[in-house]
């Protein structure tokens, strides 16, 4: 495994320990296990999707927690006894649980479930004193100018 040194960004990225401490984790924790397989997509500049496939449990049988920055999905299939005595089993009959590490302000829109796939829609919602602002000098006070005026004025 190829471990990656980012001690020369930690030393010029003030704040940023959160995100090379979720990147180191991330190769250690990652335990292979692949089920139930998932897309992540990106739908727009702060909409995003999480598509899981969890063929075989009803919505009943999913349990969707979201914390700070932390999206847990869990499925729990109930024990269901058949009569009939299966000569194969290829589609899985076990629980699963899935973490998503979600970045600030991002929360989860909707969840839906249909054939067999689990839809999770997500948006980052950034709060309007943490967008960025122009700042204006202009002699003895600053001016808060706010950027969305120059994004207008530019596509004009």
């Amino acid at each position: 495994m190829n471990r990656i040194d980012f001690s020369p960004y930690r030393r010029t990225m003030v704040g940023f320990d959160r995100l090379f401490d979720m990147i180191e984790n991330q190769g250690r924790a990652n335990t292979g296990d692949k089920y139930p397989p998932f897309n992540i997509e990106r739908l727009g500049e702060d909409a995003y999707r999480i598509t899981l496939a969890v063929a075989g449990f009803r919505p009943a049988d999913i349990d969707i927690t979201a914390q700070a920055n932390l999206l847990i999905v869990k499925g729990n299939k109930p024990d269901d006894s058949s009569e009939g005595e299966y000569l194969h089993v290829g589609i899985a009959q076990r629980g699963f649980e899935r973490r998503f590490e979600l970045a600030d302000y991002v929360r989860v829109d909707n969840a839906d479930m249909a054939d067999g796939l689990l839809v999770i829609n997500l948006v980052r919602e950034v709060p309007e004193a943490m967008r960025p602002k122009k700042i204006a000098v202009g002699g003895n006070t600053l001016t808060v100018v706010d950027d969305k005026s120059d994004k207008d004025s530019a596509a004009a």
